[in-house]
């Protein structure tokens, strides 16, 4: 898979382009909508924290130094696993980002791992609550420790601000973005415009188990394809898009050069009809992880990717 780095007008744009050659672009997260989740995040676990520190002090088993220590350990313990159990559970998400609309995805455009996710939150930890745990602390420093402190805050916020991907020092360390999250949306039905007949069309057969493989955002890809007069007429570009469907979803019927394109209307036709099939039963389908992760499920995910 390759990459390339887009800069519109207005938002950041960061393209993946997976070996079929259909780019799918991310556009970076704003610096206030990461905020914004971070604090949502933070009102969320503390109000936790919270409630138990409550529990506490009203049952007054234990002297308020201890209690204070066990407060302030139960938050460690709490907001570690919060963050890092989310954004698994969530692919790249917790509630804050889910409520922001953003989320965290691979750099490479590939799945996240356990790795990535657990190092950009254990980074988190050095980069944010540690600081904000020694400004509580700062009237017990001496000056030289507070101006340690105030250097290392003016660090990590001039980090995301002077990087391009808008990065912190996690996402650098793991390997990965934080980007606006992608909806997976079918539009209304597709009528493709192509020099292949109905009948030649209508030759391809597709059995349940070939269209029991992608779901609702690599449709959405393909559609945005068949939509573009421009792109239909590259024909290396159907070729190849052709060709990677055929494999994925393993259809052994010939496709003889020439009917890509018909072959691709077809697939259209017929995967989204059983996608819908699916929804009436209250089934949905994102993506081609839904094996992996379940029906709901979803991802940022490369689609129509092999």
């Amino acid at each position: 898979m390759t990459k390339k780095r887009t800069r519109k007008s207005g938002p950041r744009i960061e393209q993946f382009v997976p070996p079929e050659g259909v780019p799918v672009n991310f556009t970076i997260a704003t610096l206030g909508s990461r905020l914004g989740a971070q604090l949502l995040d933070l009102i969320i676990t503390y109000l936790i924290v919270f409630i138990c520190a409550a529990g506490l002090f009203y049952g007054g088993m234990l002297p308020v130094e201890a209690e204070t220590v066990l407060i302030v350990l139960l938050a460690f313990l709490f907001r570690i696993p919060y963050y890092i159990i989310s954004e698994l559970v969530w692919n790249g998400r917790t509630l804050g980002k889910r409520i922001a609309g953003i989320r965290v995805i691979n750099i490479n455009g590939r799945r996240l791992t356990p790795h990535q996710v657990t190092a950009r939150n254990l980074m988190k930890e050095v980069e944010f609550f540690t600081p904000l745990t020694m400004v509580f602390a700062a009237a017990a420093m001496s000056n030289w420790g507070i101006a340690l402190l105030l250097a290392w805050v003016l660090a990590i916020t001039i980090v995301p601000l002077a990087n391009r991907r808008r990065q912190r020092l996690g996402d650098m360390v793991a390997g990965t973005l934080v980007v606006n999250n992608p909806r997976s949306v079918l539009l209304p039905d597709l009528v493709v415009a192509s020099a292949a007949s109905v009948p030649e069309a209508e030759m391809f057969d597709f059995l349940p188990e070939h269209l029991d493989i992608y779901g609702t955002y690599e449709l959405q890809t393909l559609e945005e394809v068949l939509r573009d007069p421009a792109r239909r007429a590259v024909t290396a570009e159907i070729e190849s898009i052709a060709r990677a469907i055929v494999r994925k979803i393993g259809y052994t019927d010939p496709v003889k050069s020439g009917q890509e394109l018909a072959f691709l209307s077809a697939f259209y036709k017929a995967q989204r009809e059983h996608l819908e099939k699916l929804r009436l039963f209250g089934t949905r389908r994102e993506d081609k992880f839904h094996h992996a992760e379940g029906a709901n499920a979803d991802t940022a995910a490369d689609p129509v990717k092999s």
